[in-house]
């Protein structure tokens, strides 16, 4: 039975163009082709960038954050409390008042005390700046040292897609080391950062950061094993070349520097919108699309492939939507928050200022009940029960 699925599922009108076989593709005189084995490695790479990520965050990332100021959140501790837990994770992170009162009944405690519970348990669960910056400046290093390594492996290469060169009659490349660890690496990279999404800060756009990583995945592995080598490091240097300036971006933002936050971001912008709308759908979809269909029919590979190009350009209109919003704000407010997490930070904003209005409203009140202690002398007899 696995035989079968086996021998099936690796069809070559399924996988190849009409012109190449899956022979063509057999290593021999010193020449190694693709193989689909090879990514088998890319998981025990993913788990190594977790654990090379963890300690860059220890050793590098948070001394550089505490060096440009950004110091360590203190939660505010609650005591432990079965019934309100049990109603935060199943019901509610902020019950209404009637059902505030009616905890307060249940637990024997004021509502004041299930309030301050609820804004304490909520503080538990919101993302500290420390957190961020830490998970920014691991994107921003590995973009970096990837972008940097990609335009070394293919600044001497030919922007000619293997996609329509190869259906045209053209033989196929062999693969060069280079391609191979850049190939290995930026997929090991997606499935850490697939492997990391519940760890890390939730946004907005949460679903589509699962997305965009499965259809980057699934477009490296498709084009791995077709042998589409050539299109599928392009496509990679193309969407890795804007995202370094996106997490520097995000590093200056939680440490304050506004000016050099967004003179980082105007030139992610820039980059962004000239890679993802003007390189990437009038060069490599246009390539992959549009001028294989001179040469011969539409078959199952070439659908698949451009469905998922397609897939990615629809990422990249929703995330350009988010970015106009951003430099709308940075242009006419002369600051960037990110606006997939601004509701977020508001709240627990609101709920910090009336924790500190409530802790002062608590030593006012300690020092009043001290100095009526200290004059008691001086209130009349018979008036100490008033």
């Amino acid at each position: 039975m696995f035989q079968m699925f086996k021998e099936w599922f690796w069809l070559e009108q399924f996988w190849l163009p009409p012109t190449i076989k899956w022979s063509d593709l057999e290593d021999h005189n010193g020449l190694v082709f693709v193989k689909p084995s090879h990514l088998y490695m890319t998981i025990p790479y993913a788990v190594a960038l977790l654990i090379v990520r963890h300690f860059f965050e220890k050793i590098i990332a948070a001394p550089l954050a505490r060096r440009l100021g950004i110091k360590e959140e203190v939660r505010t501790k609650f005591v432990p409390n079965a019934i309100l837990e049990n109603y935060f994770k199943h019901s509610a992170s902020c019950p209404s008042q009637t059902d505030i009162y009616g905890l307060a009944k249940k637990c024997n405690l004021t509502e004041r005390q299930v309030e301050r519970w609820f804004r304490s348990r909520r503080s538990q669960n919101r993302p500290c700046r420390m957190k961020k910056f830490q998970e920014a400046c691991w994107r921003c290093a590995f973009y970096l040292g990837i972008t940097i390594a990609g335009i070394a492996f293919l600044y001497d290469k030919p922007w000619v897609y293997d996609l329509w060169e190869v259906w045209n009659g053209y033989p196929r490349q062999p693969l060069l080391p280079s391609q191979y660890w850049y190939y290995i690496l930026e997929m090991s990279f997606y499935w850490s950062l697939l492997f990391s999404l519940g760890y890390d800060t939730k946004r907005k756009d949460f679903l589509a950061h699962v997305i965009h990583h499965l259809a980057a995945i699934s477009l490296m592995s498709f084009s791995w094993c077709a042998n589409y080598i050539r299109s599928g490091t392009l496509v990679m240097i193309v969407h890795d070349v804007a995202d370094m300036w996106l997490e520097s971006a995000k590093m200056f933002s939680y440490v304050g520097w506004t000016q050099t936050c967004n003179i980082l971001f105007l030139i992610f912008s820039v980059i962004f919108f000239i890679s993802r709308f003007i390189v990437f759908p009038f060069w490599i979809l246009h390539c992959t699309l549009i001028m294989p269909l001179y040469y011969l029919e539409p078959f199952f590979s070439y659908i698949f492939l451009n469905l998922q190009l397609m897939l990615l350009q629809g990422l990249h209109v929703y995330w350009g939507y988010f970015i106009m919003k951003m430099l709308k704000r940075c242009l006419f407010s002369e600051s960037i928050q990110d606006v997939r997490s601004d509701d977020e930070d508001d709240e627990f904003e609101e709920e910090e200022e009336e924790e500190e209005k409530e802790a002062t409203k608590g030593k006012e009140r300690d020092s009043l009940k001290n100095g009526l202690e200290g004059n008691r002398h001086l209130i009349p007899n018979g008036q100490h029960g008033r």
